[in-house]
């Protein structure tokens, strides 16, 4: 099953964030996405040629995260969409924020 079929699980903290190792090898299934320096989160910028493409995207994203029950930190504007995953109950990253990247990548290619 590909991460944007799966359905985000609850995390009620306590459990481990992910070590780099698993982090990278999620990376290969987020192409796009970048980690941060201590791969604590990741994070994309979707570009646009106005500021409603980018206005709709982050609704749809908005509309996304809330069904999910995972949300995302957005910051858009003209021509852009910047989103941030990272499960901050744990303060790092979980297979939930991969497969909100996934489901992400497929609104926008969409």
């Amino acid at each position: 099953m590909s991460l944007a079929e799966k359905r985000c699980v609850p995390c009620r903290g306590g459990v481990p964030r992910l070590a780099l190792k698993e982090v990278r090898d999620y990376m290969n299934d987020a192409p796009g996405w970048e980690p941060n320096e201590d791969a604590t989160r990741i994070t994309r910028t979707f570009v646009f040629g106005n500021f409603s493409e980018a206005q709709a995207l982050a609704e749809k994203i908005g509309a996304l995260c809330e069904d999910e029950g995972h949300h995302a930190d957005l910051a858009f504007g003209w021509g852009y969409c910047r989103v941030m995953f990272q499960t901050h109950k744990i303060r790092g990253l979980h297979e939930n924020d991969f497969i909100m990247a996934a489901k992400v990548d497929r609104l926008a290619d969409g």
